[in-house]
């Protein structure tokens, strides 16, 4: 905002100074009872937010662009803003108006941005809303993910396609790295993400790492095990220095920080993440596997099942004691009731904890952690009393924090409002002045009902009634007619058409006893609130670790009940590298079929010894990219710890999920559709292991036929003969030259998804069955789209056309240009009937230039001769 020589208010230089202080975020700044914004800021805020843009006048520095709304908005409108990509500071007054003479103080109480946000209108209840921080290191890069909302503080490092890895699995809402790196972060992870660039010197020495000591009070890192992540740690020291940059420094919420070891999870890289479609999807109302399985309870189990979709475990030991749990469920159905009935009261008690660190719990929010505490002591009973060891485990642990429950159970009244100035938020019997307080303001006005009794009595004035304004408060009305009998001691105050307003000694005195009163009530209550959350502070370790069993209960509860309502049966998991799926659905098409329809099962079985490569060929639409992302899906879930889509299935442990599934042009970023294949082919290449699951789906088709037969022959056999990992492959192909890969190597096996053609029609039938197939059906499949029945008859003649050249040992080429040559021709020559083709050789043989018309008519006569046979 340019500013003028001449002289501004002093709101405006107070606002200005303000403003220059936060450059780059939409200043809301509280003037009364409005937040109000100006110049720049209003014009953005009117368009995002629909509210009316005026202006006024700024002094003698002519006018200023000016939008606002009522303070008690905020919760309705600061959503809006940080949704559309605003970081914004709110400016609120430091000081009570009526106890200063001269301009009220005000400051930034809080700078919320996309990835720094508690507003429960901010957030979404079943997602995390991390903040990610990088820094970009010589050779590697650190990430520290935080999400001030829970309180979850997590570390790492690697190279850029493992930090790409966990950008694609935990999607921070926002990311913040040295601002000298902005281009190299652009060319790693492109430009979808919400950015914000810090100067370099929170980077730079121990800055960083001193900043996590002092939050933590600790004088090592040792405890939390990242003491070796030296760029992580600098991440994550920023972070934290950025939270505090945006006006948030009660951090006890953040109470452990932890490191994300990569050595637990399976390995899904950012294309199988998205070509499996996981947790979101590029087709718009596409349903994803976390639609199908999300049946938590609670917003903390919603989020875990997000994040136990993207990190599978790799090692038998917890994924079984997972399974286990889950098939105890599966059991007993009374004990399912109970856990989810108590779990549906406890609410977000991670989010609301983490209030409670802030210091921003309103009471209402202190009474559901009441209530929470209520249920999780029920859960605590129902495990302990349960003989599952898992279950007593988790029992054993929960902490219903008895002492501060009651507390609060004694301190706050059961339902109080959520705004701490509108009153009765603190119990009867909690404090004796309190009490003594509220029996004034609120027996007082009992009192003045009588004296309004009694003064009515003694003056003979029926109509005689006691009111209130803020002008000179309580007084006695009397109408004209009966003003005669008023005594001679009221004091008249005001006159008015058909009444007169009087006060009395006795009247004043208990105006100021109630008035104070309220005062120091509403004073009094606000003391012993903040001292109860101050207190609260106490218990966010043990609250946070309760909110982590109950989501894990929560998951595992719902994989039981998902199991139930969808028939998913127990995987078995085996050492041994094999992969053995006996009658797999894949488990969101499944949801999708019409109504009585049945989904077509199908076997799929894989190891490094007999079976390492199955080459899948068959028509398009027969369900071949459906076969291929069931088998991974089957797979991630049952490593997840949850039941599966099949009959049977056996799965020795999976370390890595690679697929190249689907169309995924990056075109935007200047990349061809067959260049962004191949970049993703040559990751699983350089990548694979011996316990490796890969999903290939119609390698090099986005070349020449000759070119995509190559490349996809030599990957196959590059896969086949790896010196040391025999990695388990499902390889879908429209090439069916692959099938000669059998002949030559011993653990590459032919299958196709069979089709049935009846009446020169085809029924899909999706079975996987033994064999290649040698036909695609590519032109019924167009008809089947609707495609002009004149173009499927050209083309299942030039088809025609190519398979008999082919087979006379043409190429391609030259049949292609054979059919061309024909295709001038006139349309009913090109087809295959011996009459018209003895008619086209007449024709052919006729020299037009030296035909006499009797001729040319002798020609026409052995024309229709021929036609008539």
């Amino acid at each position: 905002m340019a500013k003028s020589a001449t002289k501004e208010t002093p709101l405006m230089q107070q606002y200005n100074t303000i403003k220059a202080k936060y450059p780059g975020a939409l200043l809301l700044f509280r003037v009364g009872d409005f937040y109000e914004t100006f110049g720049e800021d209003a014009i953005k805020a009117s368009g995002i937010l629909g509210i009316v843009l005026t202006r006024r006048a700024n002094g003698a520095a002519t006018h200023i662009e000016l939008a606002g709304f009522p303070h008690h908005s905020l919760e309705t409108y600061l959503p809006k803003l940080v949704r559309a990509g605003q970081r914004v500071a709110i400016c609120d007054q430091l000081e009570d108006p009526k106890t200063v003479k001269t301009i009220v103080k005000r400051g930034v109480t809080e700078l919320v941005t996309p990835g720094v946000a508690y507003n429960d209108n901010i957030l979404n209840q079943k997602s995390n809303n991390y903040l990610a921080s990088l820094f970009f290191d010589k050779s590697i890069i650190g990430i520290a993910l935080i999400d001030i909302s829970t309180g979850e503080f997590m570390v790492a490092q690697g190279n850029q396609q493992y930090i790409d890895k966990l950008l694609q699995s935990f999607r921070p809402s926002e990311l913040i790295f040295q601002k000298s790196r902005h281009r190299d972060f652009i060319e790693a992870f492109g430009d979808k993400y919400y950015t914000y660039t810090l100067d370099e010197w929170p980077y730079s020495g121990d800055y960083a790492s001193e900043n996590l000591l002092k939050h933590f009070e600790v004088k090592s890192l040792k405890g939390f095990g990242i003491e070796r992540l030296t760029a992580g740690i600098t991440a994550a020291g920023v972070a934290l220095h950025y939270l505090n940059e945006t006006e948030h420094r009660n951090l006890q919420h953040i109470s452990s920080i932890s490191r994300i070891e990569e050595d637990r999870y399976m390995w899904l890289d950012r294309f199988t993440i998205r070509n499996l479609e996981l947790i979101g999807s590029a087709n718009e109302n596409a349903r994803t596997l976390v639609d199908v399985l999300d049946h938590t309870c609670s917003p903390m189990g919603g989020r875990l099942l997000r994040r136990w979709i993207v990190m599978p475990l790799k090692e038998k030991k917890p994924v079984q004691a997972r399974l286990d749990v889950v098939e105890y469920f599966t059991k007993h159905e009374e004990l399912r009731e109970q856990l989810s009935n108590e779990l549906k009261q406890i609410g977000d008690l991670e989010r609301l904890i983490s209030k409670i660190g802030l210091q921003k719990a309103n009471p209402r929010e202190v009474c559901q952690l009441k209530r929470a505490l209520h249920s999780i002591e029920a859960i605590k009973t129902v495990c302990d009393a349960s003989d599952n060891n898992a279950l007593k485990v988790i029992g054993e642990q929960l902490n219903p924090c008895i002492l501060i429950r009651d507390r609060i159970e004694k301190e706050m009244h059961a339902e109080p409002p959520a705004l701490l100035n509108k009153g009765n938020v603190i119990a009867s019997g909690v404090d004796e002045e309190l009490d003594r307080l509220r029996k004034i303001a609120f027996g007082g006005k009992d009192y003045l009902v009588e004296i309004q009794r009694r003064e009515a009595e003694a003056t003979g004035i029926p109509s005689l009634k006691i009111a209130f304004n803020n002008v000179f408060g309580y007084y006695l009305e009397v109408t004209h007619s009966h003003k005669d009998k008023v005594p001679a001691e009221w004091i008249r105050k005001q006159t008015l058409v058909n009444a007169e307003r009087y006060i009395t000694p006795e009247l004043k005195e208990y105006e100021d006893q109630i008035l104070g009163a309220e005062e120091k009530i509403n004073a009094l209550e606000t003391r012993l609130y903040i001292s109860l959350l101050a207190d609260l502070l106490e218990y966010i370790k043990p609250v946070q670790l309760n909110a982590q069993l109950v989501a894990q209960l929560d998951v595992l509860l719902c994989f039981a009940t998902v199991a139930i309502k969808n028939y998913y049966v127990k995987p078995e998991l085996l050492d041994e590298n094999v992969l053995d799926i006996k009658g797999g659905r894949h488990p969101v098409i499944e949801k999708h079929l019409p109504t009585g329809e049945e989904y077509i099962t199908n076997d799929v079985y894989l190891d490094g010894e007999s079976q390492q490569i199955i080459i899948i060929t068959g028509p398009n639409m027969a369900g071949k990219s459906a076969l291929l992302r069931q088998t991974g899906l089957i797979v991630l879930m049952a490593q997840m710890g949850c039941f599966v889509p099949v009959k049977e299935a056996k799965i020795g442990l999976v370390d890595k999920i690679f697929t190249r599934v689907g169309a995924s042009d990056n075109l935007s970023s200047g990349e061809s559709t067959f260049m962004v294949e191949m970049n993703e082919t040559a990751s699983i290449l350089n990548n694979l292991s011996d316990r490796s699951l890969i999903l290939l789906d119609e390698i090099g088709r986005g070349t020449s036929t000759y070119d995509g037969i190559s490349i996809a022959w030599s990957i196959a056999e590059y896969l086949h003969n790896h010196q040391t990992a025999r990695a388990k492959t499902l390889f879908a192909t429209h090439y069916h030259e692959l099938n000669e890969l059998s002949n030559s190597f011993p653990r590459i096996k032919n299958f196709n998804v069979s089709v049935r053609e009846v009446a020169n029609k085809v029924i899909f039938l999706r079975k996987l069955v033994p064999g290649g197939s040698e036909h695609s059906f590519g032109i019924h499949v167009a008809k089947m789209a609707g495609m002009p029945q004149k173009l499927i008859g050209r083309a299942n003649e030039i088809l025609k056309r190519l398979e008999q050249e082919r087979t006379g040992g043409e190429h391609i080429k030259d049949s292609i240009k054979k059919v061309q040559q024909q295709a001038y021709q006139l349309q009913m020559f090109s087809i295959d009937d011996p009459v018209l083709v003895k008619i086209r050789d007449v024709l052919n043989n006729l020299d037009v230039n030296t035909l006499t018309p009797v001729e040319a008519l002798m020609k026409l006569d052995e024309i229709q001769r021929v036609l008539k046979g």
